[in-house]
């Protein structure tokens, strides 16, 4: 998942760390700690890996020491805001052919595009790109899941009129539960512009909600180390 996840989907970001996604449970995590033992992995922040931690939310991160790796970085997380639990994402993972490594489970993109809605500055002009990477490269004729996929996320107005205009049909129920994708049919590009903003805000503020008492939690376990 992340900003690795983004590349292989064709939105290219500059990424100098690798965010896992990963079960838990004592077997898998026996396995995770024995690959970040080979990559010669380090924590660098608070808390320490383990299953009640991951379960509750939080990322462990760690930086790898390996000769090669020019310290990369490692954040690990089983629980995010927004996602389904480990075993659906699972299920709906896309497994990318890389040369020389074979297949790499990958977030599927409508759940990459949930987890991308945080906080985070940086974030929201990935999903814009992740949407028209996968418009751009889609078949003649997609799916309609696909197309319905687009409709609710696509945050470009140009590529929201045409797909609106294109697909009318599976247009109608989604832009009655979603004012932007009305205003941007419309032509009302200001409107849509707006709308659009106030979705990013919602999502921004249910992130901050989602994260305050587990940045106390964390500060409190913080401060009871002996």
């Amino acid at each position: 998942m992340g900003g690795q996840a983004c590349i292989l989907y064709g939105a290219a970001e500059f990424t100098r760390d690798v965010d896992l996604a990963v079960s838990v449970n004592p077997q898998n995590l026996k396995r995770l700690t024995r690959a970040l033992h080979d990559l010669k992995a380090e924590q660098i922040y608070f808390p320490a890996l383990s299953a009640g931690v991951l379960r509750r939310g939080h990322a462990c991160h760690f930086r790898s020491l390996l000769h090669g790796l020019h310290r990369l970085r490692i954040d690990v997380m089983a629980k995010m805001r927004g996602v389904d639990p480990f075993g659906k994402l699972w299920k709906r993972r896309e497994e990318i052919q890389l040369p020389g490594v074979g297949n790499l489970p990958v977030l599927s993109l409508p759940d990459l595009v949930l987890a991308k809605k945080t906080q985070r500055d940086k974030d929201w002009p990935m999903i814009r790109r992740l949407i028209e990477a996968d418009v751009a490269r889609a078949p003649r004729n997609p799916k309609p899941s696909q197309i319905s996929f687009w409709l609710r996320e696509c945050r470009t107005l140009e590529i929201l009129r045409d797909l609106g205009r294109r697909y009318s049909a599976l247009t109608k129920p989604i832009a009655a539960k979603r004012p932007a994708l009305r205003a941007a049919m419309k032509g009302d590009a200001p409107r849509a512009a707006m709308l659009l903003r106030a979705e990013e805000d919602r999502e921004r503020e249910r992130d901050r909600r989602y994260w305050a008492p587990l940045r106390k939690e964390l500060e409190k376990w913080r401060l009871g180390r002996v």
